[in-house]
């Protein structure tokens, strides 16, 4: 009988809904922890980073406009997908960051429940970090928090889905869009994520995921002018104080590079990060007499 060999899957981006090639053509190996060969991953260049700002910037509108009930709904559908793919990201998680079954499992199960608590706050974050501000005048002032756009987001290097989850959600469920950077080496549970948002409610252009180096396409994330906002979360420890200077040209709001990686297992503190990609609205009404 005939040795059957494996088939080596050269994966590619999540864009706009559509899953590209690196317009490059470049891609890279993934490997296990152990080392051993696990599949191929496109290596996003520039204009793939541009591609996906552009997916981003297109999707946002409509985004921003759904109630904020609809897109806790979506989120929610996103979170009763994974459930049905559990076995599968269990074993991926345990392949790339050498879990334990039961410990991959467990990280599979916090993913779903962190896409289900952030589709909770999406019609109640107003609510708590809104207000209305005492004036000296006939008038209603009120202030609430809006959408600040395109966020872009490299997400953690060691947790690869649980971390990548706990920054995509908060930054979307306002109504922004991002363009996210997976984890350089551990990119497999994200990529197979963006198969479960193509088949989701989300819409096209809502999330984008790339793989590549980090290094390569922060920067360009960093300085590109229609980004509104950059989360450093996938370059905790390291020095950003370039990333900060490219983000400054534009007046982005940075989310602070972590001095360590945090323990995404843990509760997550409220809304922050959902307002932490906001932009305050302030409105004023005359009384009426």
């Amino acid at each position: 009988m005939a040795t059957r060999l494996d088939v080596r899957k050269t994966y590619k981006l999540y864009v706009g809904g559509a899953f590209p090639r690196s317009e490059s053509g470049r891609t890279y190996e993934i490997a296990d922890a152990k080392g051993r060969f696990v599949a191929n991953a496109a290596r996003a260049s520039r204009k793939d980073v541009r591609d996906a700002v552009v997916a981003a910037r297109k999707a946002q509108p409509g985004w921003a406009g759904a109630t904020a009930y609809n897109r806790g709904q979506v989120l929610y559908r996103v979170a009763e997908i994974l459930e049905g793919r559990k076995a599968q990201f269990a074993e991926e998680l345990a392949q790339v960051e050498g879990l334990t079954d039961k410990k991959a499992a467990t990280q599979v199960d916090a993913a779903i429940d962190r896409w289900v608590w952030y589709a909770g706050w999406s019609d109640k974050f107003q609510a708590v970090h809104g207000t209305t501000n005492p004036v000296a005048g006939p008038y209603f002032d009120i202030s609430v928090p809006e959408p600040t756009g395109v966020v872009a987001a490299l997400a953690p290097q060691g947790s690869s889905l649980l971390g990548f989850v706990s920054v995509v959600a908060p930054i979307i469920v306002s109504g922004n869009t991002v363009v996210v950077v997976a984890s350089e080496q551990r990119p497999l549970p994200a990529i197979t994520l963006g198969e479960v948002l193509a088949t989701s409610d989300v819409p096209g252009g809502v999330i984008n995921v790339l793989t590549g180096l980090t290094d390569e396409l922060a920067p360009v994330l960093a300085g590109h002018l229609d980004v509104n906002a950059l989360d450093l979360s996938g370059m905790a420890g390291r020095d950003t104080a370039e990333l900060q200077k490219l983000a400054a040209e534009n007046v982005k709001r940075v989310l602070k590079v972590p001095d360590a990686e945090p323990d995404w297992t843990a509760a997550p503190n409220g809304p922050r990060r959902i307002v932490a990609f906001c932009e305050t609205k302030t409105v004023w009404h005359p009384k009426g007499r």
